[in-house]
């Protein structure tokens, strides 16, 4: 599970990391109505000594983590098929900037065109299907496949090739990268990974768009990224972030303290929901104005966007963990961290904070979350155990299985 100590004392609090502003409920991106229902709801809970709960407990097969057929119905028809949020539109920061990632065992090359549209491509060249690019970075005006030498622009079309006349009538000018749906929008990148329908932002943020709208993810700049390799399931992975209820045992050092386990709020928005995870620090709050209540500095707001995407958002900062199926395996995941924040890191200081916060977050979800995740994958492995039993108060591990279900049962 994710978990930050956001201030550090050592930090230029009001230059570096951009606090100040979040901490003005005017400016802060959820309306009041929402600050106030948040807040209210969690000390409701905290007087009863309750948490938001489902109906019933969900007993879910443990053959939806290991079960290869319908690992590759899923990857087919949910990850290859379904509008997937790529990255924040601050990590492609200006023209010529791209990242290239294997993403479900699909090469994918984003780049921001001279003209500052973002696109998506096949990260292979059309001559002989080389991979153009690795990592992340920014070309000037053309790039060469490390072939042959083929060149291409930003925009995907290809500019020369070496020894052209050697090709005959082949069409330079008319050729370009295999295009994959890609649609930017209010500071988000989407795209398909088959297929010529458009990405659908629509798709996965469904109710939840305007709320989302609301943080300006335009105005986020990209820190860093890390990524973990778990041999687990790839919904093993998103489970990660769906219930505080292991807060007090697996976190008893790190997340405990900050956080009250096994207290959620959990709101549905249609396809996608958000969970609510408040902070020890909000009780600061009861005897202040409702008027003064800031919901999103006494929190982890969690937003689930489907199939994959996990969006976080915390005191200071943005993370996107984005979670594939990793060599095409059951048992095999990747999970890619990205940071981002309100403002460049421009300082030593800044820096430190930020390094420091990425450190812990990976040390704490590798350690902590993904080991007691491998251990679980062994048990079910053996094929002795049926099923797991998810709780009342795992409201969103509910919500997130049943999801998968309905998409499972659709095809």
């Amino acid at each position: 599970m994710f978990w930050r100590k956001t201030v550090n004392k050592n930090v230029d609090i009001a230059s570096n990391a951009g606090l100040a502003g979040h901490r003005n409920i005017e400016s802060n991106p959820l309306n009041k109505d929402t600050h106030r229902s948040l807040v209210r709801r969690v000390f409701a809970h905290l007087d009863a000594g309750t948490t938001d709960r489902a109906p019933d407990v969900l007993r879910n097969p443990v053959a939806v983590y290991t079960d290869p057929a319908r690992f590759e119905a899923e990857m087919a028809h949910i990850l290859r098929s379904k509008s997937l949020l790529a990255c924040l539109s601050g990590r492609l920061p200006g023209p010529g900037s791209y990242l290239a990632e294997d993403l479900a065992g699909v090469p994918v090359l984003l780049m921001r065109g001279e003209d500052g549209v973002a696109r998506a491509f096949l990260n292979s060249c059309r001559h002989r299907g080389v991979r153009l690019l690795d990592g992340a970075g920014r070309v000037r005006r053309a790039f060469a496949c490390p072939y042959h030498g083929w060149a291409y622009g930003a925009d995907g079309h290809l500019k020369s090739v070496p020894h052209g006349d050697d090709f005959g009538e082949f069409d330079i000018a008319g050729c370009t990268l295999a295009v994959l749906p890609c649609t930017e929008a209010d500071g988000m990148i989407w795209i398909r990974l088959s297929g010529e329908e458009p990405a659908d932002p629509g798709e996965s943020l469904d109710g939840l768009a305007p709320e989302l709208g609301g943080y300006d993810l335009t105005g986020y700049h990209y820190y860093a990224s890390s990524l973990m390799t778990p041999a687990i399931n790839w919904k093993m992975a998103v489970d990660t972030f769906m219930e505080p209820y292991h807060f007090a045992v697996l976190h008893k050092q790190t997340v405990a303290p900050l956080f009250f386990p096994n207290l959620c709020l959990y709101d549905d928005f249609g396809r996608s929901f958000r969970e609510y995870l408040p902070r020890r620090s909000i009780v600061e709050m009861r005897d202040n104005p409702e008027a003064e209540w800031d919901a999103v500095w006494h929190s982890a707001i969690i937003y689930y966007l489907p199939p994959n995407a996990i969006l976080v958002m915390q005191q200071d900062h943005v993370e996107l963990w984005r979670v594939y199926p990793r060599d095409g395996r059951v048992d095999r995941t990747e999970v890619y961290l990205d940071l981002y924040i309100p403002e460049p890191a421009e300082s030593d200081s800044a820096r430190r904070h930020w390094d420091a916060n990425l450190d812990l977050a990976v040390r704490t979800v590798e350690t902590e979350d993904f080991a007691v995740a491998e251990s679980a994958y062994a048990g079910f492995a053996t094929g002795l155990a049926k099923e797991v039993v998810y709780g009342r108060n795992e409201p969103a591990l509910q919500a997130f299985h049943r999801r998968m279900a309905a998409e499972m049962a659709g095809l």
